[in-house]
């Protein structure tokens, strides 16, 4: 056990958690073996110029975990049960919602056997992140956060720099400003759903307005908003932008894009008082594919990323301990309600 080049002053992360990782590390690369004894707190102490807390807080932590087992009168020793074969994950989703829960289960099926997963939710809130992060560091070969925070969201980046580079996965959305080497599958809201649009043209054309349903009260990315708006000025389409559905405002030849699921149900039963015909009269456009909205309706018009992809990839990433940023495909599909 080496710890001499591995232990830094100038590191984020805690001594007694750098003193850990290292243990872990030998034992995947078979430095150490199980049932080898490892040198007491004292000789690590004096051996590589730690505090003897720092050394006894790191043997507690291998101890909890079940990485050390400590034998009175012998010494510590690397556990026979303790296997480094599987990658643990740890999962911060911003919610879990049925999309959520697609990237979720498709990550589960990628790994297969060869993983363990801890998923963990941070309800938009960066304070809770940062928490959960600073509880588990160190104790898991991938840190797995979808970035989307609308409180206590200043000292994310400070967090996420807490994480050595090449064990954090941002998914979801990419954080540019983030200049470290990790693995990123995200969406591009912005450019997404203007390009999405542009691909529809053919069957908005009958529309005489577009309205996007964007709950102020809900947390979605503003870029949504903005990509909306470039396609309608480069598209001269009139629009707006409302927060909910009103049906003393929903006038034949209108298009809706709508992101929750609740504003396409109301929507829905509106077109129904109305008489309106889905696809003739109104035209709606669901963000976010669930199997649900194949059958809503006679079929609901859907743009939406491909989130089993996203959690396929980001998984085979991390299996085959990649690099690199990858923008998750996000495609429209042509249903009856437009």
């Amino acid at each position: 056990m080496e710890l001499l080049d591995r232990i830094s002053e100038t590191s984020t992360i805690p001594k007694y958690i750098q003193v850990v990782n290292a243990v872990i590390s030998d034992i995947e690369e078979g430095i150490l073996k199980h049932g080898q004894r490892i040198p007491s707190i004292n000789e690590t102490s004096e051996m590589y110029y730690l505090s003897r807390d720092t050394v006894e807080k790191a043997y507690k932590e291998l101890r909890e975990r079940g990485i050390i087992t400590s034998v009175r009168g012998k010494g510590n020793y690397i556990c026979q049960k303790f296997s480094p074969d599987k990658i643990r994950v740890l999962l911060l989703f911003n919610k879990l919602s049925a999309y959520k829960k697609t990237v979720y289960y498709a990550m589960l099926k990628a790994f297969g056997e060869d993983a363990l997963i801890d998923l963990q939710i941070h309800h938009y809130d960066g304070k809770i992140c940062e928490n959960l992060i600073q509880e588990n560091l160190g104790k898991y070969h991938y840190y797995v956060v979808m970035p989307h925070f609308y409180e206590h969201s200043h000292t994310i980046m400070q967090t996420l720099q807490k994480i050595p580079e090449n064990r954090l996965v941002l998914l979801d959305k990419n954080l540019p400003q983030y200049t470290g080497q990790c693995i990123a599958v995200y969406q591009d809201f912005e450019r997404d759903i203007n390009n999405a649009l542009h691909s529809g043209m053919d069957l908005l054309n009958k529309y005489q307005e577009l309205v996007l349903v964007f709950p102020k009260d809900l947390h979605y990315p503003v870029e949504i908003i903005k990509g909306f708006r470039r396609f309608c000025q480069e598209t001269s389409f009139t629009h707006r932008v409302v927060d909910g559905i009103d049906e003393e405002n929903i006038n034949e030849k209108t298009a809706f894009i709508v992101l929750e699921e609740s504003d396409l149900v109301d929507l829905i039963k509106c077109c129904r008082v109305q008489h309106l015909v889905l696809g003739q009269d109104i035209g709606i456009i669901s963000y976010n594919e669930t199997p649900l909205k194949e059958i809503l309706a006679d079929g609901i018009t859907v743009i939406s990323t491909d989130h089993e992809k996203m959690g396929e990839i980001a998984a085979n990433m991390m299996l085959q301990k990649q690099k690199g940023k990858v923008l998750n495909s996000f495609t429209l599909i042509r249903r009856n309600s437009l």
